[in-house]
């Protein structure tokens, strides 16, 4: 026979405290797990939605950044002519040639220095990439020391605001404007002139070169024709989403493996804590488990009772725990970005994944926390059992 599922309810509801508490343990332990794969997540999709589907990005080969990258002026020209290489509305190619850099600046918080990076784009940057909108002010003027600001500089750092000077590269830069760019990586950049930066740092060529593609299907085309190209055959081609996801690997992993250490010293001691309740509920109810086993209910009966017990705890505990991190999508932070170097801001960010991957953790915990105390229960004798009275 089976054990109806109303007795362990009742059971449950019998042992409020107790129930109480280890439900509030694994749901503390599944909050900070999936925190930190919201926390993991949001990174990702805060760079992968930095590039678009329709645009390639050209770097030199084995470049791990843009920070790195070199593509000289000739090359650029003969990206320029591919005809798969969409056109701007002015019948120009629908490519921009870029500089990156890093200059330094102030925190508002913590008045710690970090690293921000600065990008220098052509006329076309603007129309290969909507998405970046100005919010105040205006678009700099190309030829002048004007540049754009990120969303998130803007906020978290000093003396960035609309009318202000910065100081980089050996010359004064007017802020004219504040971007939004929809919480994507050029949130956390600075926009100028391109050849103007690259005369202020010194730099002879470019860091890369996006641009947008006629149809989607066409990279492989314009891939192939780079590869055989002697002027092209030190650049390499990525799709701009593969790119930024690439960017984004290596500090997702430091996340994780970080995160997980944490959440796995915290989930011994939440299973340690529901092993230890479990034990208490077999002690307290032994004359329980008794009259079970002497009305004919056999041990696998009694264990699969006790363990269900367990499980039911975490996974009530885990829906809190999930729930609680849901909250922190209204969060953002900021980090170094190990790709760029430099400051990026993201949020947290919940996807049904994570949700599937806090509950089965919970789960687990309860299966690994209630399996020695419901053997416990299933191997007490009878006859001792209902002596304990």
């Amino acid at each position: 026979m089976r054990i109806p599922f109303s007795y362990i309810w009742r059971s449950l509801w019998a042992r409020r405290l107790t129930t109480a508490l280890t439900l509030g343990g694994v749901a503390l332990v599944v909050f900070v797990f999936a925190g930190v794969l919201m926390l993991a997540r949001g990174l990702e999709a805060t760079l992968v939605e930095t590039g678009s589907p329709d645009n390639a990005i050209v770097l030199r080969r084995s470049a791990g950044s843009e920070l790195v990258s070199q593509i000289d002026r000739g090359t650029a020209s003969v990206l320029e002519t591919q005809p798969e290489v969409a056109s701007a509305k002015d019948g120009r190619p629908l490519l921009s040639r870029e500089v990156v850099v890093v200059i330094n600046l102030y925190k508002k918080t913590t008045n710690g220095m970090s690293n921000v990076s600065v990008r220098g784009v052509s006329p076309q940057a603007f129309e290969l990439r909507p998405g970046f909108r100005i919010t105040q002010g205006r678009a700099f003027q190309f030829g002048t020391h004007e540049i754009v600001v990120g969303e998130n500089i803007a906020q978290r750092f000093q003396g960035v605001a609309v009318g202000a000077e910065l100081l980089f590269g050996g010359d004064r830069w007017t802020v004219v404007g504040i971007a939004d760019a929809g919480g994507t990586g050029f949130d956390s950049e600075i926009w100028g002139d391109a050849d103007q930066l690259m005369q202020a740092f010194g730099r002879p060529v470019y860091s890369s070169a996006t641009f947008r593609l006629r149809a989607a299907g066409q990279f492989d085309a314009v891939k192939a024709r780079l590869q055989a190209d002697p002027r092209s055959q030190s650049l390499e081609l990525k799709r701009e989403q593969d790119f930024y996801r690439e960017q984004s690997q290596a500090m997702a992993k430091f996340i994780k493996i970080l995160g997980l250490v944490v959440t796995t010293i915290f989930s011994v001691g939440a299973m340690i804590g529901a092993m230890i309740t479990m034990y208490a509920a077999v002690a307290s109810r032994t004359v329980e488990v008794g009259t079970l086993r002497a009305l004919g209910f056999q041990r696998r009966s009694v264990l699969t009772a006790f363990l269900v017990e367990s499980v039911l705890l975490a996974i009530a505990g885990g829906a809190a725990g999930v729930g609680l991190a849901s909250l922190l999508s209204f969060a953002r932070v900021s980090t170094l970005n190990f790709g760029s170097f430099s400051e990026i801001g993201f949020g947290f960010a919940l996807s049904p994944g994570v949700v599937t991957r806090a509950l089965i953790f919970a789960v687990v915990m309860g299966v690994v926390g209630g399996f020695l105390p419901a053997v416990r229960a299933a191997r007490l004798n009878i006859v001792n059992a209902l002596r304990a009275s």
